[in-house]
């Protein structure tokens, strides 16, 4: 056999195969034959139930390899989906990481057993968590170049990403490029067109790999994608090199991703590579295809099938001959064999592992280090004028700072700032900084909030520390999967291996005599239930300050809410506090002393508070106002303090009564504190109704001083 080989080697023409060797070649069908095992060995042992949940990469496994062999592992950078299994083997993901994943091993190295199967990942390899969503990882790949070309023209923010928690694997190379993949199915989702639009515009070196089996669980392509082609549905998109490939042919699939890899290495723009493959399994063990494939369609997919075919033409071709094919399959059965063994061995996870990595180990935003005294100098400053001052002075002191959304910029054209005063926002909170920093660190973006988010993230996970802007909360809603499903967990689901410090600044809230139902929600409490994501709500320009320089250096994702009504308000300015100002995360202010009364609050309704207070004093009636400023975490101790002193509660909010942010606070002292209190938790709140345009329906709605006046007579004579 040694002798054999050495003439196969003698005779071989790698012209013939697109340039690879036999080794790549031989390669090909071990790895193709690896995976479909893989897949084998845990259906058997989901059967088994020693394992809870399978998704098969059958049919897909040609088109993976290649794009593994195009590429290059911890140099390039990978947001696969869940069905990549062959193209994470080809990486060097080892079948032994992925069924301690399909066990939930404590030792996955993929996320401890935090994941189901088929949700890969390695910092080394820089193959990013992924998650059961489809779509989403479009635009972490976007954002994720956007920071390849952001590290090459600015070296000292690569520096600094480096010698931040995590910065190990923080890198960049002139060429690399970032590849993302998805099924056909998940290409009807909104991010994947924003995904496309923003790599265009960008001209970014994104490889995009439609992996088209037919079918989106029974959603035949032709009921998903209109005239059943994404690829021609995209085809006018500029700068977009666009391959179509049959996925089930190992060297024209290669050859495809070869040109796009080629494409994006060059610069010259993003690529999307269609591969037309097979899925000759269910979409899931929790699906049946019979259901829905006839008999004739299900045979036409087995003919397809990229191993049989690809073993079949290496025999042909000479490269190998069954001896050595029935070797190799041998050789990855035992291999596989072993690899289940070990796994069904593991060690589960210990229950109390459950509280790791929700939020960093390594910056702990309400440790006392960030209780700085300000150093005020200079005119007071509004809370809007205040976040212009207090990003500029960070961005000095972090090149990885990176300000976006809609409208931020002073001017798209960069050309015309000599000519016009510039936007700098709706509300001109980022008046200026365009000017001072360029369009390569404070720039516009499509109406996408979802890109905005998604584009965060991508930079995030390169060490970037994006500043990205909803323009109005009420627009948050689009991003909500990029916020709750992607950002929020990013740390926890991959076990602390990967972060995501996105800062999400959103004006909100109404008192605005017009903003209406869409200009005027609250809704606070929607974020504060997700783990992982501070949500922060200053009620003054000073600590505007302090909570937004705390919210940039920190290392967890923070949604920074800033009160629309509150930013040009005479009564809550300051001067500027300094370049090192800061206040640690839930730690709650003592906006006025009393005795008789705690009025809990946060937001516009601290100054409502304050208006009912004075009232309450030239009444005998002594009020304590805590304004809480974080949400999450919130300051308890300041809470139980308080009200261990006035043994009355009013908990005040501006989002509708029922289900919001105060129930949880009002529960909460009625729970902990009941035998400290002389009379029942009052709420405060707005009407469990929307945000009206008239004015007077406007104050019918929210709450108002004589609200919160009422709530206190009637506890102060209990």
């Amino acid at each position: 056999m040694a002798s054999q080989a050495k003439v196969k080697s003698e005779r071989f023409d790698a012209a013939k195969y697109e340039g690879l060797d036999r080794d790549a070649l031989v390669r090909i069908y071990r790895t193709m034959f690896l995976s479909r095992r893989l897949d084998d060995r845990e259906i058997q042992l989901k059967r088994q139930q020693k394992i809870y949940f399978q998704v098969s990469a059958a049919g897909h496994e040609a088109v993976q390899v290649a794009a593994g062999l195009a590429l290059k592992p911890g140099y390039d950078w990978f947001f696969p989906y869940y069905r990549d299994r062959a193209l994470a083997l080809t990486l060097g993901i080892t079948p032994g990481d992925m069924l301690l994943q399909s066990v939930g091993a404590k030792d996955d190295p993929s996320s401890g057993g935090r994941q189901m199967p088929s949700h890969w990942s390695s910092p080394r390899l820089n193959i990013v968590s992924s998650s059961s969503a489809t779509g989403p990882q479009w635009l972490h790949a976007v954002g994720a170049a956007e920071a390849s070309l952001y590290y090459h023209r600015d070296a000292k923010a690569l520096e600094q990403a480096r010698k931040a928690p995590l910065g190990e694997f923080a890198g960049a190379h002139a060429d690399e490029v970032v590849f993302t993949s998805g099924g056909e199915g998940s290409t009807s989702q909104g991010e994947f067109f924003e995904a496309l639009n923003a790599a265009s515009l960008g001209r970014l070196p994104v490889i995009f790999l439609v992996e088209d089996n037919g079918y989106a669980i029974s959603v035949a392509v032709e009921e998903q994608t209109a005239g059943g082609s994404i690829s021609k549905l995209v085809a006018s998109f500029p700068n977009l090199r666009i391959e179509e490939c049959d996925g089930t042919e190992p060297l024209e699939s290669y050859a495809a991703l070869a040109r796009a890899v080629a494409h994006c290495r060059g610069r010259k723009g993003p690529a999307l590579v269609h591969a037309h493959v097979t899925r000759p399994y269910s979409h899931s063990l929790s699906d049946d295809e019979t259901l829905y494939k006839t008999p004739a369609e299900r045979e036409a997919d087995s003919r397809r099938d990229p191993i049989p075919k690809f073993g079949l033409f290496l025999v042909r071709e000479g490269v190998l001959d069954e001896r050595e094919i029935e070797a190799i399959e041998s050789e990855v059965e035992n291999e596989i064999l072993a690899a289940t063994d070990r796994a069904l061995a593991a060690e589960p996870p210990a229950a109390d592992s459950i509280y790791a990595c929700v939020y960093s180990p390594h910056v702990d935003p309400t440790a006392k280090k960030f209780e700085a005294a300000p150093h005020l100098a200079g005119p007071e400053k509004t809370m809007v004028e205040m976040v212009a001052a207090t990003l500029a002075d960070e961005m000095a002191r972090d090149s990885r700072i990176v300000v976006f959304g809609e409208d931020v910029a002073d001017c798209s054209r960069e050309e015309s700032l000599r000519a016009v005063k510039g936007k700098g926002g709706v509300f001109k909170a980022t008046l200026g900084l365009q000017r001072r920093y360029g369009k390569g660190r404070v720039f516009n973006t499509p109406i996408a909030e979802a890109g905005i988010v998604g584009r965060a993230i991508g930079m995030a996970v390169r060490g970037m520390k994006p500043v990205a802007e909803i323009q109005f909360f009420d627009y948050i809603w689009p991003a909500m999967m990029q916020l709750r499903g992607e950002m929020a967990v990013l740390r926890w689901r991959s076990a602390g291996h990967f972060k995501c410090p996105v800062i999400v600044r959103a004006p909100i809230g109404g008192y605005l005599t017009g903003g209406s139902i869409y200009h005027s929600q609250s809704g606070e409490v929607t974020f504060t239930h997700i783990p992982g994501l501070r949500v922060v709500m200053p009620s003054t320009a000073l600590d505007l300050c302090g909570l937004l320089r705390t919210a940039m250096r920190s290392d967890d994702p923070v949604l920074f809410l800033e009160h629309k009504h509150l930013y040009r308000q005479p009564y809550n300015r300051s001067p500027y506090p300094g370049a090192d100002f800061t206040i640690p995360f839930g730690k709650a202010r003592v906006a006025r002393e009393g005795k008789d009364v705690s009025i809990i609050t946060y937001g516009a309704v601290v100054h409502r508070a304050e208006i009912a207070a004075a009232t309450l004093e030239r009444e005998g009636v002594s009020a304590e106002i805590i304004d809480l400023r974080s949400l999450s975490p919130y300051d308890w101790e300041a809470i139980a303090a308080s009200v261990g002193k006035t043994n009355r509660a009013i908990v005040a909010y501006e989002d509708t009564r029922s289900w919001g942010y105060g129930a949880e606070i009002a529960a909460r002292i009625g729970e902990e504190l009941f035998a400290q209190l002389d009379a029942p938790v009052r709420r405060v709140a707005a009407t469990d109704t929307f945000c009206a345009y008239h004015p007077s329906l406007e104050d019918a709605i929210l709450p108002q001083p004589e609200d919160i006046l009422r709530a206190a007579r009637e506890l102060a004579a209990y």
